[in-house]
Order: structure tokens, then sequence, then C-alpha cells
């Protein structure tokens, strides 16, 4: 069985909506849920599930080698940035490369970079009267957002929409389409 570790900051609702897609599946298994915030409600969620979890401080990730060391005794198959909101470390993405996806809620390369996640996204979608957008799947790599694009998703934005109405129609996207790529990419 292929072994999944998902990085999250947040609400975990990508998070749990992969654990739950996976849980009846013969192929992979969440086996850790990571958090650079130890109140999120990622941890929570995956607590729920049975799935194993734990909270991270940022030195974790960049200055030791805990972040990279648990990696290597975990040996996942794919590491899912779900809602994860601190650039990756180098030294991880070194040793597990094309084995680290995100997945960014606009059409990259539009919308992407340091700063631009969640609702600073959405904002700046209807800000820009922006016709569609979407989410995009990528592989990370050193810089934010820059990593080969696996998959994108489009939805139509009207003029009369709010960033509130843009986040939901991405939401819907992102619940429907990530755990199924990463199934393609794990077969």
């Amino acid at each position: 069985m292929k072994r999944i570790v998902i990085f999250a900051s947040g609400s975990g609702t990508n998070a749990e909506n992969i654990i739950e897609h996976f849980q009846s599946s013969g192929l992979a298994k969440v086996i850790q849920v990571l958090s650079n915030k130890k109140d999120a409600k990622v941890l929570e969620k995956a607590e729920r599930l049975g799935v194993t979890n734990s909270s991270f401080n940022k030195s974790d990730l960049h200055d030791s080698k805990v972040i990279y060391n648990l990696m290597l005794d975990l040996k996942p198959d794919l590491i899912v940035l779900a809602g994860f909101l601190l650039k990756f470390p180098e030294d991880v993405i070194s040793i597990f490369p094309n084995k680290i996806i995100n997945v960014h809620p606009a059409l990259l390369p539009k919308y992407g970079g340091k700063g631009m996640y969640g609702s600073n996204v959405h904002k700046a979608v209807v800000v820009n009267k922006e016709i569609e957008s979407g989410i995009t799947i990528h592989y990370v790599n050193e810089h934010y957002d820059e990593g080969n694009i696996i998959f994108q998703a489009k939805t139509k934005i009207e003029s009369i929409d709010t960033f509130s109405d843009v986040a939901a129609k991405i939401h819907l996207l992102e619940q429907k389409h990530f755990p199924l790529v990463i199934e393609q990419l794990l077969n």
C-alpha cells in the first residue's frame, strides 16, 4: 500500500477529504498529518479519522533536521501540501524529487508566489475582474508555485461574484479533483 503524508496549516478540509477518499481504497493510506500550527483544526480532523498527527515549529522545518529525518523514517510515496503556508525545505525536496505536490487556488502562473494564498488570491481575482479562475495541482520545487503543473481545473467567475463566492467555487474544485489526481499519481 502506498504511503501519503499531508502537511497543512489550517482547517484541513482538503486533508480530511483526502484521508476519507483513501480510507476505502486499497491503493494508499494517509499515514501522517503534520501542521506548523499546534492549534490547527486539521490536527483534530486527522485525530478523529484515526490518522497519526503532530505539529512542529518553523525551526523543525528549516533549521534542524527534524522534518527531514521524519520523512526519511516515514518513507512516503507522496507528500501532499494541502493548505500548507510555509515554504517547503529544499533538503526534503531534494530527497523526494517529484514526490511532493501542492494545490494552489488559482490558475498558475497567475496569482502565484509568496503571499498568494487563500483569500489573498480570491480577492486579487475579483479586483482584477477575471472571468475564470481555478485550481492548479503542481510539483513542489524550491520556489513558491513554480513547480511543473500536473493538473488544472477551471471555473467561471461572474461579475457579481465576491471573493467569498470565488473561494466557494475553488473549494468545490479542490474537493472534487485533488484526491483523484493523487490517486492517478500513485497508480
